[in-house]
């Protein structure tokens, strides 16, 4: 009984997988990802652990410049999963097929995602980490904690904008629209991001530092590591590890409530 109740979500989550990486999108990122590690880590961070900087700092400046171009790509990547992916289906009425599988609503959009994002987020993580660890294994594997919680901080921002982009694809319903409005939104917040950040840094000021480090995380993480590597060291901030932490959860939690309403208003409120 159980594998009868599964096999509606595993072909919903066949189809969307089909839809979101036809041959040869999987392979053409996932090269990306490699190509843009390979080249784009900073050489300068394995003199740093043989220096005197914490193994936590050498590991964060490690990740922060290997996610440059990779992180451009992984953005491009869910934005097309899913403005032209659930996005299109919405436009062209093929959810409409979706609704006839015994499944809740709230189902399908799970198996929709968990293809549009989470494959996505699994390939970058997989493939980073893989290059990362062949680069410098006596970095990683020791720090992989800070590893992770880097991934977390530069993620959570990403995961915010596409959760707008869920919405207006959900509310609009036309994907090539929420599409534009999620890469405005994003380059729009991102000078926001830097005005803010300069005017801390200029009025030596931390609350606009804090407020900034809600939405982006890697704003309080960069300057948790000021000591070492932050070329900002007239700034009096020195937020502790569970600060870091509070960003980062506060972060997610945004991006929760963004996913979450998108959830009800697929499941209650859309109508076909």
């Amino acid at each position: 009984m159980e594998k009868r109740k599964g096999k509606p979500f595993l072909e919903v989550l066949s189809s969307a997988l089909h839809e979101d990486y036809r041959f040869p999108i999987l392979e053409i990122f996932a090269f990306l990802f490699a190509l843009g590690t390979f080249a784009l880590v900073n050489a300068g961070t394995f003199g740093l652990s043989r220096g005197s900087v914490s193994g936590e700092a050498v590991a964060f400046s490690l990740v922060s410049s290997a996610l440059g171009f990779p992180l451009l790509v992984f953005l491009i990547l869910i934005f097309k999963n899913i403005a032209f992916g659930l996005g299109s289906d919405l436009e062209k009425g093929i959810i409409q097929t979706y609704f006839s599988y015994p499944l809740k609503r709230s189902k399908i959009l799970s198996a929709k995602l968990l293809s549009a994002i989470g494959v996505s987020v699994a390939l970058l993580l997989g493939v980073q980490i893989l290059a990362l660890y062949i680069l410098a294994p006596g970095i990683v594997l020791p720090q992989m904690g800070t590893v992770l919680l880097t991934y977390a901080a530069y993620l959570s921002y990403p995961l915010i904008i596409t959760g707008v982009i869920l919405l207006m694809s959900l509310i609009l319903r036309r994907g090539a629209l929420a599409l534009v409005i999620g890469i405005v939104l994003y380059f729009a917040l991102s000078i926001a991001s830097a005005l803010v950040s300069f005017i801390g840094f200029a009025t030596n000021s931390t609350l606009p530092l804090q407020i900034l480090s809600i939405f982006s995380p890697t704003t309080i993480l960069s300057q948790y590591y000021s000591g070492t590597l932050s070329s900002f060291s007239t700034v009096s901030w020195a937020p502790t590890f569970s600060q870091v932490l509070l960003s980062v959860g506060a972060s997610y939690v945004i991006a929760a409530v963004l996913f979450s309403i998108g959830y009800y208003y697929f499941s209650r409120r859309l109508n076909l």
